[in-house]
């Protein structure tokens, strides 16, 4: 690396919601702070987040409730100790991001909730179906109003311990950081692409911070775990790798064979949603989409449309602009390659077993276990992206 460096507290590596959670925390706190980014502030997986954010704020539910939703999705493998921080912390997550300018879809005087796959209470909010959007887009001026410096189209190169401190090679440019917070997403779309499959992610999601990481020494839990996403966009061509939101599920749509059966629970948990369209079209109940690719129905037809035009607009104009109306016709799916579940080793504070090296988001891994709700992860990125910031600053200064 260089020899001369710019100097920082805190450099934040990733400008998706957890990124830009944990600089905002940080600058707040008074760190001076760096958030260096592959591309621009814009380009990650969390602003292409639809479905909402899960809280427990419903009269019939408590995040005792929430967190043994999670335990019960993850096949009792997620590290309990980190979904007690994310169920616990859910409440004010949300009320901070409300301070920040986002604005939750209401009705009757509160939040409206859905209830999502795998879930026992209706706890997810929503802006719209652009909820990753409108987080995002408000944790990007807050942390622009500030006093940080960004480096955009800025990749991480290599990190190394040096006399102290962390030196990170982003882009041409040589950082010195006390602390470093990694939160540079997963790796879904690289191996999309290995597999010719479609992802939902961002081109950008192709996972070599990890690897710097664990070349570091980093412990890792669960990254062959990937996780699919039940109702990918099959067709029309615009709409492949396009995550239909599973919100469409907690409005009322089905998912239906090609004899117009329902075969399985379809607020069920992701993974056993994803196996039982792959069995179904397995065993020759699924349809073929025009360019040959497998699919089955999801059966959008069933959700009124008040609820369609409150919390769906965003997937309604994308289908109609390609001619197709989902509360008039059902609509293909099938599922795709969307998250990784699995990531860096955390503690409570999002420390790694890397002293001054903080994870955030889906690079980090334990909160979820093995799968993954819906809704927990911008609930994640939030959560412990604020509490990264926090130490990060924290330790920097000690």
């Amino acid at each position: 690396m260089a020899a001369t460096a710019q100097s920082f507290d805190v450099l934040v590596v990733g400008s998706g919601a957890s990124g830009l959670a944990a600089a905002v925390s940080a600058e707040r706190a008074g760190a001076r702070v760096a958030l260096a980014t592959k591309g621009s502030l814009q380009a990650n997986n969390s602003s292409k987040a639809q479905g909402g954010i899960q809280a427990s704020f419903g009269a019939d539910d408590s995040p005792d409730q929430h967190g043994q939703d999670i335990w019960r999705s993850s096949h009792e493998t997620a590290d309990m100790r980190l979904v007690e921080v994310l169920t616990g912390d859910a409440r004010s997550a949300i009320h901070w991001l409300e301070e920040l300018g986002v604005e939750f879809t209401k009705e009757n005087g509160g939040y409206r909730l859905a209830r999502c796959g795998g879930s026992t209470a209706k706890r997810l909010l929503q802006v719209g179906d652009r909820t990753g959007h409108a987080i995002t887009k408000q944790l990007r001026e807050a942390w622009e109003a500030g006093s940080g410096t960004s480096f955009l189209n800025a990749p991480l190169h290599e990190l190394a311990e040096l006399d102290g401190l962390w030196r990170a090679r982003v882009g041409n440019l040589t950082v010195d950081a006390g602390t470093v917070v990694l939160a540079a997403g997963g790796r879904c779309y690289a191996v999309a692409e290995e597999r010719g499959e479609l992802s939902t992610n961002h081109p950008n999601a192709t996972g070599e911070v990890t690897r710097i990481a664990l070349d570091l020494g980093a412990e890792a839990r669960d990254l062959d775990a990937l996780q699919y996403h039940p109702n990918g966009g099959a067709w029309p061509p615009n709409m492949q790798g396009y995550s239909i939101p599973e919100t469409t599920r907690a409005y009322g749509a089905v998912l239906v064979n090609a004899d117009g059966e329902e075969f399985t629970d379809s607020l069920g948990p992701r993974d056993a949603v994803s196996q039982a369209i792959f069995d179904e079209v397995e065993k020759g109940k699924g349809v073929t989409t025009p360019d040959g690719r497998p699919a089955v129905y999801l059966d959008t037809t069933r959700i009124s449309e008040d609820d369609a035009e409150i919390s769906l607009p965003y997937m309604l104009r994308r289908y109609r602009g390609a001619g197709i109306d989902p509360l008039k016709d059902k609509i293909l799916t099938y599922p795709v390659l969307h998250y990784q579940n699995g990531g860096l080793v955390i503690d409570t504070d999002a420390e790694t077993t890397l002293e001054g090296v903080y994870a955030c988001g889906e690079i980090a891994g334990g909160t979820h276990g093995r799968n993954r709700m819906m809704g927990n992860s911008l609930l994640e990125c939030v959560v412990f992206g604020r509490r990264a910031g926090r130490a990060a600053k924290e330790k920097a200064s000690a």
